[in-house]
């Protein structure tokens, strides 16, 4: 489902917490240069990754609900089999985050169907460090 990003702009102007899960700093995955660049743009970046506890420096939790903070953005780097669950785990967040973000390649009608009604906005097949850079959004 492709999102308007004139829409999601104002939403987007508003993040200042990214839980990202799959986390991992290994310079030759494509999350390590995102969540790195992420940061470096004033992001509150929130590693989740099962069995790592420090991931860029920073306290690294197993899953998102074991963040003690609310979170805006989940987004995620996993394949789409996996998405479902995220998606189930992502109702159990308390309180819920305002996206749920799939980066690019990944997609998953099933996720997408889970948060259905949640209020939830469903991103795919979209990066979120490539968004936040064309709209000129920094901390």
């Amino acid at each position: 489902m492709l999102i308007d990003m004139k829409e999601l702009a104002p939403l987007l102007r508003k993040v200042k917490t990214i839980a990202v899960v799959g986390a991992i700093d290994k310079p030759s995955r494509p999350v390590d240069g995102v969540g790195r660049t992420m940061i470096n743009m004033g992001f509150d970046i929130i590693p989740v990754h099962p069995k790592r506890s420090d991931v860029w420096g920073l306290p690294t939790y197993q899953t998102v609900t074991d963040i003690p903070t609310p979170i805006d953005v989940v987004n995620l780097f996993r394949a789409a089999q996996f998405c479902p669950d995220h998606a189930r785990e992502v109702l159990n967040m308390t309180p819920l985050p305002k996206i749920f973000w799939m980066q690019s390649g990944v997609i998953s009608p099933e996720a997408r169907k889970i948060l259905e009604g949640s209020g939830i906005i469903v991103v795919e097949d979209r990066c979120l460090k490539v968004e936040l850079q064309a709209l000129g959004i920094t901390r």
